[in-house]
């Protein structure tokens, strides 16, 4: 029997609402299909955390996390309490940086029952692989002077190693998939960063000559994953470049509700992170009506991480059916609420 911690930070907003409704079904896996169960580290970490300690979370709280196997993240945020730079910095990118989860994976695919707002989305099927500790959000800058002469400076920092780790991760991704890389670049008008960044690409294409490759400038790729989604398969960017690309690919599948993330460790040393594309969506708190999907999609992404393919197989297959079906959230255009979604989701479970 393979034991497996979990560190969940349900976070803030509908994050507390879906991420305990969603451990159902990741249990519900577990009894049914047996091999693996999950052991449960619940943490409060939140802006009311922030509130009450004036921290996201304790100081031990990294130590904590390193000793599990996957952290599952539903949602930070609450400006309203705490703002977004001390709440994210806190928590999310302290998460990220401290755990070296270096590479971001976010999918984007056309699913049956969720209107794309695509005339034609053609099934699109892609990946966005992000460069996740550097490039255009590295910390290294800053402001002087004041009045008329105010100067504010951000570095992009681009290094080789990092660079390559992300485009070998891209190139041995399209080889399980349909053997396609695009990468992301904009070295027409950025002109140190960008032509390295095609340079390492150039190079690290060389390994892989059964891949197909092709380099886009970022304002054009954006208007290709709207006119013509279907012909990419993943998709490599900077930090930033992939931060806005991964935001389209969740609003041409019809929802952002719907949109999972993983932020990878590489190393082995530190546990990777899972958590859904969506915020707190601090307007709809309480209601009942959050969308599981993301949270769930992010589930079956933490399986896959895990090494548990099948189960991670059998959740996509019940979220599908289900969205099929006409068991929707409003923001899909149905009339189902949280727990409904979740439970039509373990009663697809139960029959396979």
């Amino acid at each position: 029997m393979k034991k497996l911690k979990i560190s969940v930070i349900p976070g803030d907003g509908i994050g507390k609402e879906v991420v305990p409704e969603t451990l159902r079904v990741l249990d519900t896996l577990a009894d049914l299909h047996g091999g693996v169960t999950f052991q449960y580290e619940n943490h409060p970490w939140s802006c009311e955390y922030y509130l009450e300690h004036s921290v996201m979370m304790p100081d031990d709280g990294m130590a904590r996390l390193h000793q599990t196997d996957a952290i599952y993240l539903g949602a930070v945020g609450n400006p309203k309490l705490v703002p977004d730079h001390v709440s994210l910095w806190g928590l999310l990118i302290k998460i990220r940086r401290e755990c070296e989860q270096v590479i971001n994976i976010r999918p984007a695919q056309y699913i049956e029952g969720v209107k794309s707002p695509l005339a034609e989305p053609n099934h699109f099927d892609f990946v966005v692989v992000r460069e996740n500790s550097e490039g255009e959000y590295s910390e290294v800058g800053g402001r002087i002077h004041s009045g008329d002469d105010e100067i504010a400076i951000q570095n992009a920092i681009f290094t080789r190693k990092a660079t390559e780790r992300t485009i070998r991760y891209a190139f041995d991704l399209a080889q399980k998939r349909r053997g396609r890389v695009t990468s992301a670049t904009k070295s027409n008008g950025i002109v140190h960063s960008m032509p390295f960044w095609d340079q390492v690409f150039h190079e690290v294409g060389h390994d892989w000559p059964t891949i197909e490759t092709e380099t886009n400038h970022i304002d054009a790729l954006a208007a290709f994953l709207v006119s013509k989604p279907q012909h990419f398969d993943v998709i490599v960017a900077s930090n930033l470049f992939g931060d806005i690309l991964t935001d389209l690919g969740a609003s041409i599948m019809g929802s952002i509700g719907i949109a999972p993330a993983a932020n990878i460790n590489l190393n082995g040393k530190y546990p990777s992170m899972f958590e859904p594309v969506h915020g707190s969506a601090p307007d709809i708190i309480g209601t009942g009506t959050a969308n599981p999907i993301g949270q769930l999609w992010t589930a079956q992404m933490m399986l896959d991480h895990l090494g548990l393919e099948e189960l991670g197989q059998l959740l996509l297959r019940a979220i599908k059916e289900t969205i099929g079906e006409g068991i929707k959230t409003r923001d899909l255009g149905g009339t189902a609420n949280t727990k409904e979604v979740v439970d039509h989701i373990i009663e697809k479970l139960r029959l396979y």
